[in-house]
């Protein structure tokens, strides 16, 4: 049997064309995908590159060349984002800021602002949706994509033309760039999206799904952590591969339920759906201070803008929440919850930061708190929320 025509995708100028080609025949871009299965590949990952750090680029182009890390400077900071000139060094995501600094000191550091990034998102979002509805967002800067015939509503090229098509736009309209990966399940393109960071374009397909997974360390399996990698290291298990010679059964026996699941990914099979999600079970924000503190009028004036946040959230999701939710954690990083049921569900700052100056006068008993947050659950329509009479006394 004649071994089948790979299809070539231009991501400049979109064309695709069936052969063996190393640059566009249309325009000869050397950015190309080429692959057997191209044309027929429907489930992808997007990942914005370095998100936090792009957004910031591109609204100063002076760090445009800088090492730059976003995240909170200061003993307990954390990095949020490291650029990939900064990353050279060795900072990444979730690392000390001491421990970046040490790494990389000549670094440009900036403080989050979670307002632009987030509108930034929507922007993205926004461009997604053109593409198709099935959209499953991960995080502020990633999301899964279904662009089977069944989920997009129109449009016109097979997937793989559309999500260039996206690229380009979000490059074009917002100023950043994005990776992607192509497969035929979303642990497959998950992993493709990986691969080539950043401004990216991986596929992976059926044929090669295997032999592409058997050299892989375990731990790029969803949900191997830390603990279940090292009680695979025990029992000699390193590499994908590994796991496709051990029996379904071997592997439940194993790690219980989690074993079937990890017997499908090993050998490409993940049978998820992309998943736009359900209403929302509660809305919060939290801050961690920069020292410890026992003093409720501290704690008081931090959960203050915290409850303008989670208004806010309620008012652009066309929410309300019926309980008040405090958090605090101590010194010594236990975890504190105290509910507070209102009789009528509300979207106002004020009403949720009076029951939560409650709960707070409550545990403001001398102990030092290093976080506090707020929230509401018991989510329901805002066309339920705060009648008339709470406020005038009609």
């Amino acid at each position: 049997m004649a071994e089948a025509l790979s299809i070539v995708l231009c991501r400049d100028c979109l064309d695709l064309s069936s052969g063996d080609f190393e640059a566009c025949p249309a325009c000869g871009s050397a950015r190309i995908v080429v692959h057997p299965e191209l044309d027929r590949l429907e489930i992808a990952h997007i990942d914005c590159d370095a998100f936090y750090a792009s957004v910031e680029k591109r609204d100063d182009p002076s760090l445009r060349d800088k090492p730059l890390i976003v995240g909170h400077a200061g003993g307990r900071g954390v990095v949020t984002t490291a650029c990939y000139i900064a990353r050279q060094f060795g900072p990444r995501s979730a690392m000390p800021m001491f421990k970046a600094m040490e790494m990389c000191p000549h670094a440009v550091v900036i403080q989050p602002n979670m307002a632009k990034y987030k509108a930034v998102s929507n922007e993205i979002r926004a461009i997604f949706r053109d593409a198709t509805p099935i959209i499953q967002p991960v995080s502020l800067d990633e999301a899964y994509m279904d662009l089977s015939d069944e989920a997009r509503e129109q449009g016109e090229g097979p997937p793989a033309m559309a999500l260039a098509e996206v690229a380009r736009r979000v490059e074009r309209e917002v100023g950043i760039t994005v990776s992607i990966g192509l497969s035929y399940n979303k642990f497959l393109a998950k992993l493709a999206s990986d691969l080539e960071k950043p401004r990216g374009y991986s596929v992976i397909g059926e044929a090669e799904a295997k032999s592409f997974l058997a050299p892989l360390p375990v731990r790029k399996i969803n949900g191997v952590g830390e603990v279940t990698a090292r009680k695979m290291t025990d029992f000699g298990i390193e590499t994908i591969g590994q796991l496709q010679q051990m029996a379904e059964a071997e592997l439940i026996g194993r790690f219980g339920k989690f074993g079937r699941q990890l017997a499908g990914f090993a050998h490409g099979r993940d049978d998820r759906k992309v998943n736009t999600g359900g209403s929302a079970k509660s809305v919060s924000a939290e801050t961690t201070f920069s020292k410890d503190t026992d003093q409720a009028a501290q704690l008081l004036a931090a959960v203050k803008p915290l409850c303008d946040r989670v208004a806010q959230r309620l008012a652009r999701g066309g929410h309300a929440g019926g309980t008040v939710v405090l958090k605090l954690k101590t010194h010594d990083f236990k975890i504190l919850t105290r509910n507070r049921q209102l009789p009528n569900p509300t979207q106002q700052a004020d009403v949720i930061f009076q029951q939560a100056s409650d709960l707070i006068e409550r545990e403001a008993d001398g102990r030092f708190f290093r976080l506090i947050g707020v929230g509401v659950s018991d989510i329901c329509p805002a066309t339920e929320a705060d009648p008339p009479d709470l406020f005038t006394g009609l």
